[in-house]
Order: structure tokens, then sequence, then C-alpha cells
């Protein structure tokens, strides 16, 4: 039988509340009060916390506070990730940023969501789907990034709006819902 959590990651309704869970989230919240108090004087302190609650972490990873997380160590980060102040991350599914990724501040990622009926819905079970966000993505203030979404290599999301289908590589998207408004060269700078 699947444990709450494997339930969580393999895409399936899972207890939310579950003890395992409900401990995972409360030492991702004790983490990400340490870090949001932290100073920009304090890198190597930043890098530990960051280091201990991510799954992964590449060498070169500058998030301001506040930053705000589900788990933590579902989050997969490559070299080069910026993250604006306010940011949110539910990663109660994969969520995968590839390098040179750059967020303005207040993107939400949202591996998170219920079931659309609402009996379901209240009965209290989630679902979580993975997110990936490629190499070199440059996401706009307050954008949306909804639960199994992924972003290509090279392209950039508008401020304000929410992704809720693929995005191919090397485009401009924007909107609600988000779509393609425009392709770049290769090697273009927009």
């Amino acid at each position: 039988m699947m444990t709450e959590r494997e339930k969580m990651l393999a895409g399936e309704l899972y207890a939310a509340y579950d003890p395992e869970l409900v401990a995972m989230r409360r030492r991702a919240r004790l983490m990400m009060e340490e870090y949001n108090r932290t100073s920009v004087t304090e890198p190597e302190r930043r890098r530990a916390i960051l280091t201990e609650l991510f799954g992964k972490v590449g060498p070169s990873v500058e998030i301001e506070p506040p930053f705000y997380v589900d788990y933590g160590t579902h989050i997969i980060a490559d070299d080069g990730l910026y993250m604006n102040t306010g940011c949110v991350i539910l990663d109660c599914a994969e969520v995968r940023i590839g390098r040179q990724a750059f967020f303005a501040p207040y993107v939400q990622i949202l591996a998170a969501h219920h079931p659309v009926e609402a009996n379901a819905r209240c009965a209290g079970p989630e679902l979580a789907s993975p997110v990936t966000i490629g190499n070199r993505v440059w996401v706009g203030g307050g954008a949306i990034i909804c639960p199994g979404v992924t972003i290509g290599d090279d392209t950039v999301i508008g401020a304000g709006s929410v992704v809720v289908k693929d995005v191919p590589s090397g485009v401009v998207a924007a909107g609600n819902p988000c779509r393609v408004i425009r392709e770049l060269k290769p090697g273009s700078t927009g």
C-alpha cells in the first residue's frame, strides 16, 4: 500500500493531513521563517538553509525573502536561479527549475490542485501535478504557473499571466490564460 506522500508524488488523490506530510510542511515552515529573517549580508546562511530545504539546489542560487514553499524537498533548482521577493512554490509534486531562470516579484508556482467536482473536493483529498520550467526562462511579476505545466527553454512569461497549459521553447507568452504572443529568434535578446 502506498503512503500518502507516495500518492501525492504519483499524482493520485492523497490526504494532506497525513502525519508525515504535516511534519514535512512544519519543517519547511520553520526553515522558511529562518530564511526570511536572514539579511543580504548572510549569503552563507541563506545558502545553507536552501541546501537543506530543497531537494537539489545549484551552486549559485539567489532568492529574495520573503519566500514560501509547501515542502521544499520536491524542488529541484539548477544553477543561476534568481527569485525576487514574495515568490511562492507549492511543491506537492516535483517542481524542476532550469539554469538561469529568473522570477520577478510575487510569482506563484503551484503544483497543488483539488478535484473539480464539489463532493470530491469537500471530502478533503488533494491532488498534485509536477511543474517543469526550462533553462533561461524569465517569468514576469505576479505570474501564476499552474499544476502540470511545462515551460520550454528561453521563454518569457509576461507579468500577471496565468499559465494553464504548456508553453513551448523560445517564445514570449502572456495573458489569462497565457498564450504565445510571438516567437523569439534563436540568440535574440527579445
